[in-house]
């Protein structure tokens, strides 16, 4: 049994369509009319797959297919399938038309499993909208819960219970996508890699051993408005000098902490924004990611202390909100063993990877056992319109995470 490239590309290349930049990448919101019609897209496909689709309360999308013992927990295969503003084609949406594409070959081969299993299109794991990545599997794994509904806002001041109306879900129904731990047997993910290595090294596959732990913070300094020609050096209240010094005490906590550990400041706003005005507030992000859960938290807490000394000495109000706290997560090696066997005998490369970017897998290892496929990127690109992969190593990927499945699912006689 192997995957068709033609299925794939169809997916990918159709759910490309959906976005609000036509020419300049896939910018895809969610629950965006873009969601609305990626997600109508999906659901087709795993209908015409003999999947029965579903919701859950935060707006994840499901595909089930029946197992002989239907009280089991399943087999779940997916990915996300939102979008960074004028990202690449491939980012998520190869992960689900890999989910797709398995479902696809379940049934034309007509095999039965004795689990259940789901096939799913996860949403927000970007945070590219609510600034809350992982938004899909951490309601799955509640991780977040009815207040952030009205915490969580987008730029335009949308709260999250407001746009889950909106867009037709009920969101005294979000809690509801929560599941307990043992609830799903295990979680397969699909992804490319947003890196070089595979590609440098003639790789055809990237097994993943562990995710790196994420955090990602909101920060703000809060200083005063006054004239920039007439204000002295001494007498200013710059909440944007004071910002720029918490930005390069990242950069330099990262560089000494090493092994791999990085911080990124992202995205910053400045009010009131004008070039003859001392900037009065400054909003910023911050996200610290290492594979060595003390290396992140030590940085976390340095930056903390940073903006507090900083603040009394220019008598700034400051805030740094936490936003996503995800420690480094390993994969199950059961799984990366079944994975390596499948490749080897199916003829692909493969080596075992750490990735330094977070994924809906690292959350979902609260409930079940996981396994991550990384496929290569070309030039490492990722998050910008010139993302590619090719198809064919995307198939070679759903190769071997149908392998895994069947395994885990167990192939009915």
């Amino acid at each position: 049994m192997r995957s068709s490239i033609e299925r794939i590309r169809k997916d990918i290349e159709r759910l490309a369509v959906f976005t609000a930049t036509p020419g300049a990448g896939v910018t895809r919101y969610s629950f965006s009319e873009e969601d609305r019609n990626a997600r109508a897209y999906i659901r087709r496909e795993m209908e015409d797959a003999g999947l029965r689709p579903y919701e859950d309360g935060a707006g994840n999308l499901f595909g089930r297919r029946d197992g002989r013992t239907n009280d089991a927990p399943p087999v779940m295969v997916g990915s996300h399938f939102d979008s960074v503003p004028n990202g690449g084609a491939f980012d998520g949406d190869a992960g689900v038309s890999t989910a797709l594409e398995i479902a696809r070959i379940l049934r034309d081969e007509r095999i039965t499993t004795e689990r259940p299993m789901e096939f799913a299109a996860l949403v927000e794991e970007e945070g590219a909208r609510f600034a809350c990545g992982l938004y899909g599997s951490r309601a799955m794994t509640g991780l977040l819960g009815e207040a952030h509904l009205d915490t969580f806002t987008d730029r335009d001041g949308g709260t999250l219970r407001t746009v889950l109306r909106d867009f037709g879900f009920a969101p005294e129904r979000f809690t509801t996508a929560r599941r307990e731990p043992g609830s799903i047997a295990a979680f397969l993910e699909l992804h490319i890699e947003q890196g070089p290595v595979l590609e440098t090294n003639g790789i055809d596959l990237g097994l993943v051993s562990a995710i790196v732990g994420v955090s990602q913070f909101e920060a703000e300094l809060t200083g005063r408005a006054d004239h920039a020609g007439s204000t002295p050096m001494t007498l200013r209240k710059d909440a944007l000098a004071a910002a720029a010094e918490v930005v390069l005490a990242l950069q330099a906590a990262a560089r000494r902490e090493g092994e791999g550990t990085v911080g990124t400041v992202g995205k910053m706003r400045v009010a009131p924004g004008g070039s003859n005005i001392v900037p009065e507030i400054v909003n910023f992000t911050m996200d610290i990611r290492s594979s060595v859960e003390s290396r992140m938290m030590r940085i976390i807490a340095e930056m903390k202390a940073l903006m507090e000394r900083i603040a009394m000495r220019d008598a700034l109000g400051w805030r740094m909100d936490e936003k996503v706290l995800i420690p480094p997560v390993f994969m199950h090696p059961e799984i990366v063993d079944a994975l390596e066997a499948s490749a080897r005998s199916r003829g692909y490369s493969a080596r075992r990877m750490v990735s330094g970017a977070g994924h809906d897998a690292m959350v979902m290892a609260r409930l079940a056992p996981v396994g991550m496929v990384f496929v290569p990127s070309r030039g490492g690109r990722s998050h910008c319109p010139e993302e590619w992969t090719e198809y064919a190593d995307v198939a070679k990927g759903a190769d071997i995470m149908l392998d895994a499945a069947l395994r885990i699912a167990g192939k009915a006689e």
